[in-house]
């Protein structure tokens, strides 16, 4: 036993299993999030009680099963229930998803096995996936076509009136909403420019008569322009809102519903395994290409995707150069003494400096210093409102830059000194310069160390929330930081970012049950992104280190 513990032994079987427990924990906890997140796009199936409450009352309650749990019956007594027949030491308990916002008053209702006089899972019952309000849980008993009423009796009425109709207004309603992005959206700002010309004329002191009258012909042009578009886009929501359903909901009341306000219906019940699997994938797909609607708690989360990931790279673009200039000069040119190694000590403790504090400074120094005095010089005419001034994704990236600046540093100096001297000196001796050693031996053999400090840049940026708080992140972003318009990069602009989604709907909704499988859905979306980032640059890393991998020899 002593031989054994004096090989070393024990304490390669102890780290082996250290290493076995951290990689298990962390794939389970990637499990555990994958599941509660992707299973809330799994179409479940659609139920109809039948309940008679502890007074006697009966009523109907349609919608899904969210989650049950054993509530000690002691509890429900203490709390004011009464039970007819004691039901014993635990009573089961569902949480339910009703819908039927406006009718019902909330999503979500729980209700004791106790109370529940039958069950059904009925096959004609359908879920109406609204734009406003939640889900709608009944049955869809006629459609509405332009005043005439046409009765759903059959399968075959449901797919000819229904659906088709369904997807017409789907689809006008799609047009309308391009057009107010698109054309609409662009006349706002060609005009916004045009005010914002005139005013710079003015405060320059050459706004001259000529120049006035063009802006005002070109102002009254995009006005009769949105006069047309504005229009047509009216027709098209007219359109859009011509037809309607009527649907029995569970108080035997006949609702009538706008076809426009509808995204999809679906008989849950009635699907097979395949048809289920299906639903899931178009589920999944609308999460990650659709925009938020309700507060965030329903709809999809494109434009967090597309700012985290823009974000992200416009931070490697300006912290690489930064990062590998300052590692070449400490390593490469800076002397080594108490100045060098006061430097490299702060880069370090850079490090551990708490990022909430990166984004104070970000703030200060980025937002108001450097973007109040970019609006001064540049943007005159716009003040007092902000151009530069406010917070945007340019601050953002600039302020993650500096907090994963160390990180790069750090890295590319690990792989400078790693390269043998015998390679300087020999590209020295045959006659090249040193800049021309460093651009052409040193840099190429150390971009895979760059590479590696840029993946954990980019896996620390991510994920940081806090400091983004204070320099860029909305809840909600009108409009992507990219677009159609003139100079179609717009980085003063505010972004939306999968890391505060998660914050705002797990703790800032106002419908905590809805957003419950959001957070988990958006989580494991967050790693995911920063998962397909990080094999991006390990792909790349590994491509640089087999190109200069004969430079090592």
């Amino acid at each position: 036993m002593g031989k054994w513990f004096k090989s070393g032994s024990p304490w390669i079987w102890m780290t082996g299993g250290a290493v076995s427990i951290s990689l298990i924990a962390v794939l389970g906890l990637l499990l555990l999030i994958a599941w509660r997140g992707l299973s809330y796009f799994w179409p479940a199936d659609v139920y109809e009680w039948q309940l008679e409450d502890n007074n006697g009352i009966k009523s109907t309650l349609i919608g899904e099963i969210y989650d049950r749990e054993e509530v000690p019956t002691e509890r429900l007594i203490s709390a004011g229930h009464k039970f007819t027949k004691h039901p014993g030491e635990f009573v089961t308990r569902y949480l339910v998803k009703t819908g039927n916002r406006e009718f019902v008053g909330l999503d979500f209702r729980w209700i004791l096995a106790t109370d529940i006089v039958s069950r059904s899972v009925p096959a004609d019952v359908a879920k109406l996936e609204r734009t406003k309000n939640g889900n709608f849980y009944g049955y869809p008993i006629a459609v509405i076509e332009d005043g005439k009423r046409l009765e759903l009796t059959s399968e075959a009425d449901i797919e000819a009136s229904l659906f088709d109709h369904i997807d017409r207004a789907v689809a006008i309603s799609d047009e309308a909403l391009a057009l107010q992005k698109s054309d609409i959206g662009s006349i706002n700002y060609q005009m916004e420019r045009l005010r914002l010309k005139e005013r710079g004329y003015e405060l320059d002191g050459e706004l001259t008569a000529e120049r006035k009258a063009d802006i005002k012909a070109q102002i009254e042009q995009l006005n009769q322009d949105y006069l047309v578009l504005e229009k047509d886009l009216f027709a098209l929501r007219d359109k859009a809102a011509r037809d309607s359903v009527v649907v029995k909901d569970m108080r035997g009341v006949e609702v009538t519903l706008q076809l426009d306000s509808i995204l999809d219906v679906s008989y849950v019940n009635h699907m097979s395994l395949l048809g289920k699997v299906g639903h899931w994938f178009v589920g999944i797909g609308r999460f990650v290409s659709d925009d938020p609607r309700e507060a965030n708690t329903e709809g999809g989360v494109f434009p967090a995707i597309f700012g985290t990931v823009f974000m992200v790279m416009l931070m490697a673009v300006i912290v690489t150069p930064f990062g590998v200039i300052a590692a070449i000069y400490l390593h490469e040119y800076a002397k080594k003494g108490p100045i060098t190694k006061m430097i490299r000590i702060a880069v370090i403790n850079l490090a551990g400096v708490p990022s909430i504090v990166y984004g104070v400074f970000g703030l200060g120094f980025f937002v108001y210093m450097m973007g109040g005095s970019i609006d001064q010089l540049f943007f005159p005419e716009a003040l007092p409102a902000p151009t530069f001034g406010s917070p945007g994704v340019i601050w953002s990236a600039l302020t993650l830059a500096i907090l994963t600046l160390p990180v790069v540093i750090v890295s590319t100096e690990e792989g400078l000194s790693r390269i043998p001297s015998a390679v300087r000196q020999g590209s020295l001796a045959l006659g090249a310069t040193k800049a021309e050693t460093l651009w052409r031996i040193v840099i190429p053999m150390a971009s895979p160390a760059i590479m590696t400090g840029l993946i954990l840049a980019v896996a620390r940026a991510a994920g940081e929330v806090a400091p983004l708080m204070l320099v860029g992140v909305v809840k909600l972003a009108p409009t992507l930081p990219i677009d159609m318009n003139f100079p179609f990069v717009h980085l003063e602009r505010k972004f939306m970012h999968l890391g505060f989604h998660i914050y705002d709907v797990g703790f800032q909704s106002p419908n905590v049950e809805a957003a419950r499988p959001l957070v988990y859905a958006t989580s494991f979306l967050l790693v995911s992104v920063i998962v397909a980032l990080n094999l991006t640059a390990i792909s790349v890393r590994n491509h640089l280190r087999e190109k200069f991998r004969s430079l090592e020899h």
